[in-house]
């Protein structure tokens, strides 16, 4: 650890350096700019780096090593443990950097490091364009691709990884490195789902596809129909399209204006079939949960960008989510899954989530870190509360998921859906030789593992 008079001069230098902000405790907006998504998280980083291009990035990580300090990358701050913040160390804080480029022409589209879904899908939108984003607007675009990125439309277009073009980063030494299938072809497939272990991403290249159309059916069911709606969807997906995708969860009802109000703070179970596609056909792939008993109905036409905006969940509560991946989800499962979905603590904003894969996902490259492909079905508890006093009912419902659901587990999982859940879980996330091969990628751009705030590959 540096001195405190070669800290001082270090950080009044950076200060002056950078075309962004340089925020240390004490200063105005650094609690602001310490805070994330998970209010359980309450890190004190000593520096916060609010970069504003390339070379801000490149100076913030040369002045943490000089100073030995960790390094911490923030893009949305949608980590469920946290992983942008640290205590002690540097904050490399992307959010000022989230400039979208679209070359309609290539179907390519250029996203700073900082942006957000929300970003890009208004960037893509004008154009008819889109990519597979998260399932809300708010998740950073570069952690969400890196890690691998399931959303809405992987189903038809793949996951966002298999849409990754290029990527720029700054290693852990300084450099600014550009990674392709021709430019550093074995960083550029660390990164389709190795995370930020490798670097500091400070813009992604990724492909674009047409979507002229998009349309929801969204409906919500009192829990006794739990199980004739799980299985209805199941059937329906399995036949489906692959332009169809959503899926069913179990939640209290919200206090929304389309929420008849005797149901608010009630458990419900709802429906929801996504489709790239009109709502002409929508409809038709949608009339057998349509004819379910229900309680709300909105079945539309609506922009892509608009419906990423309708589904997101609230800053500033407590977080704690998991996630397994599935062999299938046959009667047995089902009945399971909605118990599960019945035992949901109410009232929060907890949710157990069943998600369909398949189609681009299953027919995807298989040469890259992503050993979830094969799976069917995605189970995703979601705890989210406000009450401390509910930590422990939230977060014991959802190993109790975990648990009850392992009969029909492939074993994988999807990074991003997960917190810090042990080396092992890392391993489940990439494949075992998957993660031998990115050790060795590491070890040659950061063999220090300066960027260990993620789920973390060792060097080796």
């Amino acid at each position: 650890m540096a001195s405190p008079s070669k800290a001082g001069a270090a950080l009044t230098a950076l200060r002056e350096d950078l075309t962004g902000d340089v925020l240390a405790p004490g200063d105005p907006g650094y609690d602001e700019a310490r805070t994330v998504n998970n209010s359980m998280i309450d890190r004190h980083p000593a520096v916060i780096a609010q970069c504003a291009n390339d070379t801000d990035v490149t100076r913030s990580v040369r002045f943490a090593r000089d100073l030995d300090l960790t390094i911490a990358v923030r893009g949305g701050g949608h980590s469920v443990s946290g992983m942008g913040l640290n205590d002690g160390g540097l904050v490399i804080d992307m959010r000022r950097m989230h400039e979208v480029t679209v070359d309609p022409a290539t179907h390519s589209v250029r996203v700073q490091g900082g942006a957000l879904m929300s970003h890009l899908d208004r960037a893509t939108q004008p154009h008819g364009l889109a990519t597979t984003g998260g399932r809300v607007s708010t998740t950073g675009v570069a952690g969400f691709v890196l890690g691998g990125g399931s959303g809405w439309l992987d189903r038809s277009l793949g996951l966002a990884v298999d849409n990754l073009v290029g990527a720029d980063l700054v290693t852990a030494d300084g450099t600014e490195v550009h990674a392709s299938a021709e430019h550093n072809p074995e960083l550029f497939w660390a990164l389709h789902g190795g995370g930020g272990n490798f670097g500091v991403a400070t813009s992604l290249t990724l492909r674009l596809h047409e979507l002229p159309a998009f349309s929801i059916a969204l409906l919500l069911y009192l829990p006794e129909f739990g199980r004739d709606v799980t299985r209805t969807y199941r059937d329906l997906i399995e036949a489906a399209p692959d332009e169809a995708s959503g899926g069913v969860i179990h939640l209290t009802a919200p206090p929304e204006e389309f929420v008849p109000p005797h149901l608010v703070g009630h458990l419900l179970c709802g429906a929801l079939l996504a489709y790239a596609g009109t709502e002409e056909d929508m409809r038709k792939l949608a009339e057998p949960l349509l004819a379910l008993p229900h309680e709300v109905e909105i079945v539309t036409a609506i922009p892509y960008a608009d419906f990423q905006c309708m589904l997101d969940d609230p800053p500033g509560l407590r977080n704690y989510w998991s996630a397994e991946y599935l062999t299938g989800a046959p009667d047995e499962f089902m009945d399971v899954f909605c118990a599960l979905g019945e035992a949901l603590p109410v009232p929060t904003g907890t949710q157990s989530a069943l998600f369909p894969l398949g189609g681009a996902i299953a027919d995807g490259p298989s040469e890259y870190p992503v050993p979830y492909r094969d799976a069917r079905w995605a189970v995703h508890p979601f705890g989210l509360w406000e009450d401390p006093a509910d930590d422990e009912r939230c977060i014991q419902w959802v190993h109790d998921v975990r648990s009850r659901v392992q009969p029909w587990s492939t074993g994988a999982v999807y990074l991003n859906f997960i917190g810090d859940e042990g080396a092992d879980r890392v391993i489940a996330g990439l494949g075992a030789e998957n993660t031998r091969r990115l050790a060795s990628v590491k070890r040659q751009y950061d063999p220090d593992n300066v960027f260990r705030f993620n789920h973390n590959i060792v060097p080796a």
